[in-house]
């Protein structure tokens, strides 16, 4: 029984979305996907280095196998070459990138603060 009687349960699609999301680095992964990066040092470049290259390989074949991205060799490339492209599930994720953008400006907290306003009720 639910403690909760104002509430109701997080559905099940959401939970599997947050399962995805929170994973540390996949945000800020699909926010360069969003922005152009396709190639794997691109993605690091846009993350200021700063993730593992191993790292960026598991939530690249995160994303992909969750459909949000799709990987491509490019033919006949030498050294093979990789891209890392949108779906059309990963463009679908536009609005969440833009609300975060919008409330990572508004709020004007320093990295690593989060800054919350207002009130629940």
């Amino acid at each position: 029984m639910s403690r909760c009687r104002r509430c109701a349960p997080v559905p099940e699609e959401v939970r599997r979305a947050a399962d995805l999301l929170e994973r540390r680095w996949l945000l800020q992964i699909v926010y360069a996907a969003h922005s152009g990066a396709t190639r794997f040092n691109e993605f690091r470049y846009a993350l200021d280095e700063a993730i593992p290259p191993r790292t960026l390989a598991a939530r690249l074949a995160e994303l992909e196998q969750a459909g949000v991205l799709r990987r491509t060799v490019v033919p006949g490339a030498r050294p093979p070459r990789v891209e890392y492209n949108l779906t059309e599930q990963g463009e679908r994720l536009s609005g969440l990138l833009q609300a975060l953008r919008e409330w990572a400006d508004a709020s004007g907290a320093p990295a690593g603060e989060v800054v919350i306003t207002g009130t629940s009720e």
